[in-house]
């Protein structure tokens, strides 16, 4: 299990992990997953979820514009229990799990559209937790 700031989530083994202030990154050569917490200015509660789905789709437009794709997929999901959105932006995943005065953005890379090496994007959508 690796563990960062209010958070934690499972990575395979024998990826190398790192630490910052805010995220934790797991990687295996160019194949990489993260989990950065965010502080938002307001508190999130669940009976928001459908005016902050659709903000974070914006925000999700505007993080493919910007690496140049798009969005391929957009998805309401459970993760740590919670209702959170998820998109595909090329080979990339990301979700972002809200949780009070938090926001994580969860992000997988992997190496090529289509591949998972080790189960590592699931793995992280599967075990991500909070407190």
């Amino acid at each position: 299990m690796v563990r960062g700031p209010g958070f934690s989530f499972a990575a395979p083994g024998a990826w190398r992990t790192s630490r910052t202030q805010r995220a934790v990154l797991a990687t295996d050569g160019s194949a990489r997953v993260s989990v950065t917490s965010y502080l938002l200015q307001k508190a999130y509660r669940p009976a928001m979820f459908a005016a902050a789905a659709r903000e974070l789709d914006q925000v999700a437009a505007k993080l493919a514009a910007q690496s140049g794709e798009q969005v391929t997929q957009r998805e309401t999901v459970e993760v740590a229990g919670r209702k959170i959105r998820a998109y595909r932006l090329g080979a990339r995943r990301i979700g972002f799990v809200l949780v009070g005065l938090h926001e994580y953005q969860l992000l997988c890379e992997p190496p090529s559209a289509g591949e998972d090496p080790g189960g590592a994007c699931a793995l992280l959508f599967k075990s991500f937790s909070v407190p």
